[in-house]
């Protein structure tokens, strides 16, 4: 009974949000200066791993294009750092200047334009 009981445990699906968001950066030069860069930042955790490199955030990340663009020694767009990224996890927001992660997608509604109302 106990064993049966065990096995029901570990299988059992948690619903409660992990306040987590992050990406998975290729590793190669542009996505090891990346991970640099955000490696000093708080709340942010980097995992090299062989073939790729994990930054991930509890809450919001925020990828400054300005801060990337001087570590790597030329004008870095968001578009160059979707190039760089293979996936991610959380909403994500593309300004012009900045690609913004939240763990929770109604934190970044102001910027998306829409407006999560309580439904009755």
């Amino acid at each position: 009974m106990a064993i049966a009981q065990q096995v029901e445990e570990f299988g059992k699906a948690n619903h409660t949000s992990s306040n987590q968001c992050g990406v998975t950066l290729m590793n190669n030069q542009n996505g090891y200066t990346i991970a640099n860069v955000m490696a000093g930042k708080p709340g942010v955790t980097i995992r090299e791993l062989p073939s790729m490199i994990r930054v991930d955030g509890i809450g919001k990340i925020d990828f400054d294009m300005d801060e990337i663009s001087e570590a790597v020694g030329f004008e870095f767009a968001p578009h160059d750092f979707e190039e760089v990224m293979s996936t991610h996890y959380g909403r994500m927001v593309v300004l012009d200047d900045h690609v913004l992660l939240f763990a929770n997608p109604e934190d970044g509604a102001e910027y998306l334009g829409f407006d999560l109302k309580p439904v009755n």
